[in-house]
């Protein structure tokens, strides 16, 4: 793995998880799965953002671990999932559904947790019969379900099509990022947390972003201009709890406040003063402290374990 793929030392170092797998999604697309903790503990499935990686999610596998199953997949294209040409939401749908299936035991419930894009494939996915039999609750972090583009304040200009022209074209680039400079960490600090992040915190999301090959950020960042899963968003019929950094300059709190009134079981919005747009990171106590509250509340039973595999479809330690 490249040297900038993620820190190595320090409370945002990624654990070595119990085991690795790589699941098939409908389409072909591999994906790189890992799973941390007892098996037979209560599931808990971590969904990354735009240019991240299962390891964005290290505080969360870290202190989660110890009492739950925890299982995160590298988005396709991200990570250790090969690139498809393949990029849309339906696709996003496919893998989140996929991993669902050959991770949780039939008719076993997790607590699945999206940020950003990863809570874009639950709002693409929830309609889906395999979400429906495995979702027990969701927690949606720093995402929105439509006009990414246009309300991102990522750009210091005025709201408006010159503005949403702009930030397309920032989002786009196809230009490599090139190594982890200071200047680099000052750019991802303003652009996706908030101004009293500690340099760890930037230093381990710089790694993670910076790692992301430019074509996958080119070709997703194209599907998030386009962006529209309103919809999907009114089918997210199960608890549903929202947080939202008041500092996000790439989706702004204005969408958790829609995600709130259009979900049809919302359990409310966190909003966390100063706080930018990676909140699992710069909020770890507070995230982690919500995925247990909702574990506790909503996943009542651990199936048995037999069968949840099926091994034409997952390959071990891939």
């Amino acid at each position: 793995m490249s040297r900038l793929t993620h820190v190595t030392t320090g409370p945002y170092a990624p654990p070595v998880p119990a085991r690795e797998l790589t699941v098939v999604s409908a389409d072909g697309a591999r994906l790189h799965v890992e799973v941390h903790g007892p098996e037979n503990a209560p599931a808990v499935v971590l969904a990354h953002g735009w240019t991240c990686s299962t390891a964005f999610w290290a505080a969360q596998t870290r202190e989660l671990a110890a009492g739950h199953r925890v299982i995160a997949y590298d988005q396709r294209g991200h990570g250790r999932s090969p690139a498809s040409p393949v990029c849309t939401t339906q696709a996003l749908a496919d893998d989140l559904e996929a991993v669902l299936a050959h991770t949780l035991a039939p008719g076993e419930q997790a607590v699945i947790v999206g940020h950003s894009m990863g809570g874009m494939s639950v709002m693409a996915a929830s309609a889906r019969p395999g979400f429906r039999e495995h979702a027990a609750a969701v927690l949606l972090c720093s995402t929105g379900s439509s006009r990414l583009v246009a309300e991102a304040r990522v750009i210091p200009m005025r709201a408006g099509a010159a503005r949403t022209r702009l930030t397309a074209r920032v989002l786009a680039s196809r230009a490599p990022l090139g190594p982890v400079t200071p200047v680099a960490r000052s750019i991802l600090k303003y652009a996706t947390m908030g101004p009293g992040s500690a340099p760890q915190m930037v230093e381990a999301c710089a790694r993670i972003v910076h790692a992301c090959p430019r074509a996958v950020r080119h070709a997703w960042a194209l599907v998030l201009a386009g962006l529209d899963l309103d919809a999907g968003v009114r089918e997210l019929r199960v608890p549903t709890a929202v947080i939202s950094g008041a500092s996000d300059r790439l989706t702004p709190p204005m969408h958790a406040r829609a995600l709130v009134a259009a979900l049809p079981h919302s359990l409310g919005l966190t909003e966390l003063p100063g706080l930018g747009h990676m909140t699992p990171v710069e909020a770890p106590e507070l995230v982690n402290g919500k995925i247990r509250e909702l574990v506790t509340t909503y996943v009542t039973d651990v199936p048995g374990r037999a069968g949840a595999e099926a091994p034409e479809r997952i390959k071990e330690g891939s």
